[in-house]
C-alpha cells in the first residue's frame, strides 16, 4: 500500500501552510538523507510556478542542469509528465507525481546508473503580501545518494539553497521585464 502522509506546518505568526504529501516509502522517517529549504520571494507563485514547470527555463536556475527532456512530448510539466534530465552529476529519470497548479508541484525518481537509489523532491509555493514563500523538501535512498553524501554531507542541502536563490533571481528578472 502506497499512503501518502499529509501534514501542516505553522510559521511564527501561526500561519498554517500546507506540507509534503509523502508517498509512504519515501517519508523522512524511512529516508537517510532528508533536508527542507525555504525561501521568502517578493515574486508571485504564478511566476515561480511558471518557472518550475517550464523545463526549458531550469538551466537558468537549477545548479547543474543544462537539460532537460520531457519524455511526454509536453512542452511543460503537469501531472504524470516524465522527465529525463542530469541532476549531482547523475542521469536521472522521474516523473511528476503531484501538481497543484500554482500551490504545489513534486517528482519523484532516481539514477539511471543505480535504480535502488531513489528521490522525491517538492515543492510548494504559499502566496504572501509581498510575493511568496518557496518550499522545497527532499528525501533521498539509496548507495549512489548515500556515496554523494559521505564526500559533502550538507552537499544537497547547499545545492538547494542556490537552486531558490537562484531560481526568486530568475523570477525577479523575469516580472522586471513583463513590467517594463
Amino acid at each position: 500500500m502506497n499512503r501518502q502522509f499529509h501534514h501542516s506546518i505553522q510559521n511564527a505568526g501561526n500561519k498554517m501552510f500546507e506540507a509534503i504529501h509523502w508517498p509512504a516509502d519515501m517519508a523522512p522517517s524511512r529516508s537517510p538523507i532528508h533536508f527542507t529549504n525555504e525561501l521568502e520571494v517578493a515574486a508571485s507563485p504564478e511566476t515561480i510556478w511558471s518557472l518550475l514547470t517550464d523545463p526549458l527555463a531550469w538551466s537558468s536556475f537549477y545548479p547543474g542542469v543544462s537539460h532537460v527532456d520531457v519524455l511526454d512530448g509536453q512542452t511543460h510539466l503537469q501531472l504524470g509528465s516524465r522527465f529525463e534530465t542530469n541532476l549531482a552529476g547523475q542521469d536521472v529519470s522521474a516523473s511528476v507525481v503531484e501538481f497543484e497548479p500554482t500551490s504545489r508541484i513534486a517528482w519523484a525518481g532516481g539514477p539511471k546508473s543505480s535504480p535502488s537509489s531513489r528521490a522525491y523532491h517538492a515543492w510548494i509555493i504559499t502566496p504572501t503580501s509581498t510575493g511568496c514563500l518557496l518550499w522545497t523538501e527532499e528525501t533521498m535512498q539509496g548507495p549512489l545518494w548515500l556515496e554523494l553524501a559521505k564526500e559533502a554531507p550538507d552537499i544537497f542541502w547547499r545545492t538547494h539553497e542556490k537552486l531558490l536563490h537562484d531560481l526568486a533571481n530568475v523570477a525577479l528578472e523575469r516580472e522586471s521585464l513583463q513590467n517594463d
